[in-house]
């Protein structure tokens, strides 16, 4: 199951670069049930191993990239936001570090990989990612649309993508540029 699990999240993310057309420096706010993953209800079986191999597969391609990954805590810590510091500038801090039980094992995973972690009450990222119905909206800047990818499912977790737009000023003739984030 793990190997199909890093199959996907490689291509799941590979495929939110190109149809939300991420670039460096850019933010993937990323929530991640891995209960759900593993077919349980939400909260309720946290596998610490799991939130590692979720976090290292994203990082594979994100890393790369230039992009960084906002790992949201669940609702224990309140939604909060794992990032980098250098990604996190002028941001408020907050003073949580993640553990499995209050924050997640995805969160958890993210804080032990990342190299100087700091956690945020909020972020606006350009882009998000959903594994088993976390609800990262309140992390991914308006104006919000579904990116519709090939993989639909983290394990047995439901995936769902978005990346942001520019808001439409104008009215019902508002020119559409979709090149703008």
């Amino acid at each position: 199951m793990y190997e199909d699990v890093k199959n996907a999240l490689h291509t799941a993310a590979q495929e939110l670069i190109e149809n939300a057309g991420l670039s460096r420096g850019d933010i993937v706010a990323v929530g991640c049930s891995t209960s759900e993953v593993m077919g349980e209800k939400i909260g309720t079986s946290s596998v610490a191993e799991l939130g590692k191999l979720i976090y290292d597969s994203l990082a594979d391609v994100f890393s790369p990239a230039g992009i960084y990954i906002a790992a949201q805590c669940c609702e224990h810590l309140n939604r909060a936001i794992i990032i980098e510091r250098e990604a996190a500038k002028g941001a408020y801090i907050c003073n949580a570090v993640p553990q499995p039980k209050a924050g997640g094992s995805f969160a958890t995973a993210a804080y032990g990989a990342m190299r100087d972690p700091v956690a945020l009450e909020s972020i606006s990222a350009d882009a998000g990612m959903d594994i088993g119905d976390t609800l990262i909206g309140m992390h991914v800047r308006p104006v919000v649309v579904p990116c519709r990818l090939s993989v639909e499912n983290i394990g047995s977790a439901h995936l769902v993508c978005a990346r942001s737009r520019a808001k439409f000023i104008g009215g019902e003739r508002a020119h559409y540029d979709d090149n703008l984030k």
